[in-house]
């Protein structure tokens, strides 16, 4: 991994363009959709919420992926969403940026860090977290409603 353009930096305060815009650009090929409903309030009140983070990756001044942590009452770590930019696919960068969220999360103090996926992720989402020490917890299936 060429490790000296790589450079991982949480956003002091994120504001809601910034985070639309991780949203998006990371999102997109994955069918991340359901913010994109929301009001302006809602999203304000999303980058607002106590415990809630964002690191941003990026290579060569270039963004290349992000992870939003959020830490309950109980002090469990959730990875809400973490991915990279498509041209920055299978670099290696994957591995890299979820043992980064772990680590952080970790180092903050978290009791306990998860994550959920779907089968709308990458094909390398659920080795990489396996891989990274996690187990599946549950498995859900759930069925599209047909009009």
């Amino acid at each position: 991994m060429e490790d000296n353009l790589l450079r991982l930096a949480r956003v002091p305060v994120p504001s809601v363009p910034l985070v639309q815009r991780l949203y998006r650009e990371v999102g997109e090929p994955y069918h991340w959709v359901d913010r994109w409903a929301w009001t302006p309030e809602e999203w304000r009140a999303w980058v607002a919420r106590p415990g809630y983070g964002v690191w941003i990756l990026s290579y060569d001044g270039d963004l290349a992926g992000f992870f939003e942590l959020r830490w309950d009452e109980a002090g469990a770590c959730e990875i809400e969403l973490l991915g990279l930019v498509t041209r920055f696919h299978g670099r290696g960068f994957g591995k890299h940026l979820l043992t980064s969220a772990v680590e952080i999360a970790w180092a903050i103090g978290a009791t306990r860090v998860w994550l959920h996926t779907c089968t709308l992720d990458d094909e390398a989402a659920l080795p990489n977290y396996l891989a990274r020490g996690f187990v599946p917890y549950r498995t859900e299936t759930y069925t599209a409603e047909v009009e």
